[in-house]
């Protein structure tokens, strides 16, 4: 797949996946099944690693389920509820563990502890316990709110309100999944049918829509269960181990999974999946997945976590359904970064309980290796992350060849593929060459920029985008700023599907984002290669945004200061560092960033406050270490404020220098900067 063809997958699968999220976590509805879900997410995460300088903004690596619908209270997450990464092969679980030892500098032989128990196929809950008694409880959210649903989780009937026994913390936050079991979703449907209702869908839909009511006394007639897994704001730990922590769950008053073990081998924790899927019809409730987790709770503390997701634990899920149907076209959909993306529209078949109409086909390359074209009959797969993919074509349909266009189909500009000026590497998506001219990549990058990872405006969706930008309203950021001193004129109040208490709110909404943080307001903008990621990072460093954008502005050269301090932060890449000069040095972007200045204001990104010696210091790692892997001792760095740098300048403020350390200890010497061994370095940090 070329650069430009990722990114324009990566920009339908971040909307794909936002859509369904909304649809799963806020409306209990949701559009795809778990298999589809889940290969959408193992897509989006397989070109993100691919193309990590590509990674959006508002990526769903960056995000956990969906903000909360409104209908409740909120509850702020003081440990945010975050996701967990997917295996679907006996090799990635391998490669899991075997990603766990290097990050942990242990040799390929260290026998390792893991947990493996049932991924419940229900909805999250998070239980807050002081001195032993329930006081409040919420559901996942968006991961840092979620909503106040305390009255109705205290209905659930196995869900203690007081805890049993006296070794709990005086704080504890218990979290698990809310289900109902097959037996009791049989009778629950029964009920709905005798009294002339529609049937429920599938056991999860039924619990998060249970769990949801607005009337406690409906959700106490509902069979809802819990089961507990883990947990989050203690006051105390629980054990030393995950194994001991859920035990103390189940001596507290708590259902635990019974199938529940701790392996030492990937062999048997592979092992141990396979016997549970054989069990997964019989088990009386819905599992997609077996989880993983390092049974030590201070490894667990030194892997710590990477955007949404722990390093220490990962899902296994269950092989993805499969079926068979025809393609009556191809489409080519136009992404923000004016990629061109086949979708094959299927004749609608369903797949799991789920009605399928359209599959990926990722690029032309992709379109060449099928060998497929409208009328063609072909097994097309849902495996859970993004809309399903087109494995292979099982009958001819004796169709012509479908041609890749090489304009654009929205704006007829010429459509081309990007070639790497130094590997003269082609890349494979075809991208639109008339940027923001283009509707499409207009309307995309607009959508973008009111994205829940950016500036998150309420009220402001796809729908509302594409109606302000089809009536002239809205071409550009700054335009969503005037909206409401424009309104004498566009009277939006008198539209319909509008009135005078939903046009205040969105008013109030776009008012409540004219500051926002660094990071945000630069992820907004739609940059190539810099999604929420490097959007933190370059805030890090930078902090002011003043700073930044005339440090970037100033580059005249690459190989000056200014793009050699742009390339030292660690993490940014010289695709990233090529596309940020390369849009703030276009006029027409400029002007962009400029009239958006004009009526939002940048708040600094926060200094480090560590009291650590290290915050706000930059670092840089050189060498062999030999008590730690590269990657543990970057990311320990960064936990204490530090700044870690790729490369040696002026403005390095410690070198640490391991074996075999060669040009930039030699550099650091003639710069003066301060040098240390590994284990002077660790002596410095713990003072």
């Amino acid at each position: 797949m070329t650069e430009d063809e990722a990114r324009k997958r990566l920009k339908e699968l971040a909307m794909e996946i936002r859509i369904a999220d909304s649809q799963y976590y806020q409306d209990d509805a949701p559009i795809l099944t778990d298999a589809e879900y889940d290969a959408l997410r193992k897509e989006n995460t397989a070109l993100e690693n691919e193309f990590p300088h590509l990674i959006r903004k508002d990526s769903p690596s960056r995000s956990v389920g969906a903000k909360p619908s409104g209908k409740f209270g909120k509850i702020s997450h003081i440990v945010p509820m975050l996701s967990l990464d997917n295996a679907f092969t006996d090799k990635d679980v391998e490669d899991f563990t075997a990603r766990i030892k290097r990050f942990l500098s242990l040799s390929e032989d260290t026998v390792l502890a893991f947990t493996a128990e049932p991924k419940i196929d229900g909805l999250s809950a998070a239980l807050r316990y002081e001195n032993g008694k329930l006081v409040s409880g919420a559901t996942r959210g968006d991961g840092q709110t979620g909503e106040d649903v305390t009255a109705n989780l205290r209905t659930v009937s196995n869900i203690p309100l007081v805890l049993s026994g006296s070794d709990w913390p005086i704080t504890l936050e218990i979290r698990g999944e809310v289900y109902i079991d097959h037996q009791d979703f049989e009778a629950m449907n029964e009920n709905q049918e005798a009294a002339g209702k529609d049937a429920y869908k599938n056991p999860r839909n039924a619990a998060a829509g249970s769990l949801r009511q607005i009337d406690p006394s409906v959700t106490a007639n509902r069979p809802l269960k819990f089961f507990a897994y883990t947990w989050g704001d203690i006051s105390a730990p629980l054990s030393e181990t995950q194994m001991g922590a859920v035990n103390a769950m189940a001596s507290w008053g708590f259902d635990t999974n019974p199938l529940m073990k701790v392996h030492q081998s990937p062999a048997e924790m592979i092992a141990h999946y396979h016997e549970i899927e054989e069990m997964r019809a019989n088990l009386g409730y819905d599992i997609d997945g077996v989880v993983y987790k390092v049974n030590d709770l201070s490894l667990q503390e030194r892997l710590g976590f990477v955007s949404r997701a722990p390093r220490w634990a990962i899902a296994h899920k269950f092989p993805a359904e499969k079926a068979i149907t025809i393609v009556k076209d191809i489409e080519i959909q136009v992404g923000r970064t004016g990629s061109l993306t086949p979708v094959a529209k299927l004749e609608p078949i369903t797949v799991g309980g789920v009605v399928v109409s359209n599959a990926t086909l990722h690029n032309e390359d992709e379109i060449e290796r099928l060998g497929v074209k409208p009328g063609d009959t072909v097994e097309i797969q849902r495996a859970g992350d993004v809309i399903p993919q087109v494995l292979r074509v099982t009958k001819d349909g004796q169709q012509p060849p479908f041609i890749y266009p090489v304009t654009c189909p929205v704006c007829s500009a010429p459509a081309m593929n990007d070639t790497d000026p130094k590997s003269g590497r082609v890349d494979v998506v075809k991208r639109c060459t008339n940027g923001l001219n283009c509707p499409a990549q207009a309307i995309e990058s607009l959508i973008h920029f009111v994205s829940r990872r950016a500036y998150d405006i309420d009220g402001m969706g796809s729908k509302q985008i594409e109606t302000f930008y089809e009536k002239g309203l809205v071409k550009e950021p700054a335009d969503i700023f005037t909206l409401e001193t424009r309104n004498k004129d566009i009277k939006l109040e008198t539209w319909e599907g509008w009135g005078a208490t939903s046009s205040e709110n969105l008013f109030d909404a776009i008012n409540a984002r004219r500051s926002i943080a660094f990071d945000r307001f630069l992820y907004a903008l739609g940059i190539r290669h810099i999604g929420q990621g490097n959007a933190g990072l370059l805030a890090k460093h930078y902090l002011n945004w003043d700073k930044f954008y005339n440090a970037i502005k100033s580059i005249d050269v690459i190989g000056g200061n200014e793009w050699a301090e742009l390339m030292s932060i660690d993490g940014v890449g010289e695709g990233a560092a090529s596309a940020i000069k390369s849009f703030f040095h276009s006029p027409d972007n400029q002007t962009i960033v400029d009239n958006l200045l004009t009526y939002v204001t940048v708040i600094d990104a926060e200094a480090p406050t560590s009291d650590s010696p290290v915050a706000g210091k930059t670092v840089v790692f050189t060498g062999k270490l030999e008590r730690f892997s590269r990657d543990e001792a970057k990311a320990k760095a960064q936990a204490l404020g530090a700044k870690v740098s790729g490369s040696v300048s002026a403005k390095t403020d410690i070198l640490i220098a391991g074996p075999g350390a060669g040009s930039k200890l030699k550099k650091a010497s003639e710069l003066g900067i301060k040098t240390l061994t590994e284990d002077e370095w660790l002596n410095f940090i713990q003072s």
